[in-house]
């Protein structure tokens, strides 16, 4: 399996397991979604939870793996602004929720870097 295949199926894995978790258990996502963003929390979370599936789909097939990773890393760089206010959130949390939330801000980065790398190299 080509490096550009896994790196594929790692990141349909991370957003399929994402997207059914936004679906099952959509409390936690509704609280880092930005206050400053119109309407309920929820149906950001729903639709961002329906894209990662749809993503997840597109990467998951190599017909549409390099719309999937475009796809991937808009979809990554919409969700940033949720990652940053889990980071202003849990600011003075205890050091490893602090950690976690801190953490997420340059994994991002590797995230898109991995999604742009297969809308680039994909067969």
């Amino acid at each position: 399996m080509s490096r550009g295949r896994r790196t594929a199926g790692f990141l349909g894995a991370l957003l399929a397991g994402a997207g059914t978790l936004h679906m099952l258990r959509p409390e936690p996502f509704d609280t880092i979604v930005p206050p400053a963003l119109p309407g309920p929390a929820r149906g950001y979370t729903y639709a961002s939870g329906v894209a990662e599936l749809a993503v997840a789909g597109l990467l998951a097939a190599p017909r549409t793996r390099r719309l999937g990773g475009a796809a991937a890393a808009a979809l990554f760089v919409a969700v940033f602004p949720a990652n940053v206010q889990m980071a202003y959130d849990w600011r003075r949390a205890r050091p490893r929720r602090r950690a976690i939330a801190y953490g997420r801000l340059p994994l991002q980065g590797v995230l898109i870097a991995q999604a742009l790398h297969i809308a680039r190299n994909a067969e």
